[in-house]
């Protein structure tokens, strides 16, 4: 009968590095640059001050309320344009409604609004741009001339265009928001996959048989996400603006639905009357919030950028 043989070890020479299986040597790749880009992202000051920024902006919209009680329901007239007071710290507005309570009340639609319609149209922008990216040919010429011709309208004209014919709602306007802006993200996405379709992992997959959802879902947008989660931050910066926008036009959200543009544009109608406390703030609250999400984009763009991340 044949004896086992005991697999030998296999001999290195002096100061050679120990051979490691190409899938974990992936992995540990993966994990050292995510963690390189992590480590970045601390790094740098303005990101660490981005982010304060937004958790004391969620924290005065969310638990606020719990903390300082107001009425924001009833219109009170015995309390009309007051100047702020140990009683309503920011004053209050020409219908008795608390300033500080409202400010709250609008920054939960606005940053709901901002989010939800800033991921939503990064999520289909990425999606379109690298279906169009590896369906190719017609069919990626089709798709690119819509984004193009729906480039060509100015973005203003478009939303003003929606709103006035759909009616106003959180969600519709969500959906409108998103529907503008996932052209950037569609172009954007497009040419990282252009760039990627022609990898040799993803020819390997093709040889193999993988179908182009396998492609898209699982080499493209992975590989993509670096753009995508830049790209969605200033989305949704844009968004809040975009929002901001429409409301002081009297197109936003319902008057039901406070927001720091509606605040905005209620209170330049009392810009000469001396009402200061009813302008302010609101923009305040619109400039932090989106300088915030800029300097959380642009952190994240230099963190996640392998050529600028300190080895």
């Amino acid at each position: 009968m044949t004896d086992l043989v005991e697999p030998q070890p296999q001999l290195r020479l002096a100061g050679e590095a120990p051979l490691v299986p190409h899938a974990e040597q992936e992995g540990r790749e993966s994990g050292s640059l995510a963690k390189l880009a992590l480590v970045s992202f601390l790094e740098n000051k303005l990101a660490i001050v981005g982010l304060g920024m937004l958790v004391l902006i969620a924290l005065f919209c969310y638990l606020g309320p719990a903390i300082y009680h107001t009425n924001q329901f009833t219109v009170n007239p015995l309390y009309i344009n007051e100047s702020p007071s140990s009683a309503h710290i920011l004053g209050t507005d020409n219908e008795g409604f608390d300033i500080m309570g409202r400010l709250m009340y609008a920054g939960r639609s606005s940053l709901e609004v901002g989010l939800a319609a800033g991921i939503c149209s990064a999520l289909f922008g990425t999606i379109y741009g690298a279906l169009a990216a590896v369906l190719g040919g017609a069919v990626d010429a089709v798709m690119m001339r819509l984004v193009d011709a729906l480039f060509s309208i100015p973005a203003l004209f478009l939303l003003i265009l929606i709103s006035t014919i759909v009616p106003r709602s959180l969600w519709v306007m969500i959906l409108i928001l998103a529907f503008i802006s996932w052209l950037g993200p569609a172009r954007l996405v497009r040419g990282e996959a252009l760039t990627l379709r022609t990898r040799e992992y993803v020819e390997a997959v093709k040889v193999a048989g993988g179908g182009r959802r396998r492609i898209v879902l699982r080499h493209i947008v992975p590989n993509a996400i670096g753009t995508i989660m830049v790209n969605a931050t200033f989305l949704v910066a844009d968004s809040i603006l975009a929002l901001a926008a429409l409301s002081y036009l009297g197109l936003g959200l319902p008057d039901t639905t406070p927001s720091w543009g509606a605040m905005l544009s209620n209170g330049t109608t009392f810009v000469f009357d001396g009402y200061w406390w009813e302008i302010y703030p609101a923009g305040i609250a619109i400039v932090l919030t989106v300088v915030a999400f800029t300097f959380v984009g642009d952190a994240l763009r230099d963190s996640l950028d392998v050529r600028l991340i300190k080895r």
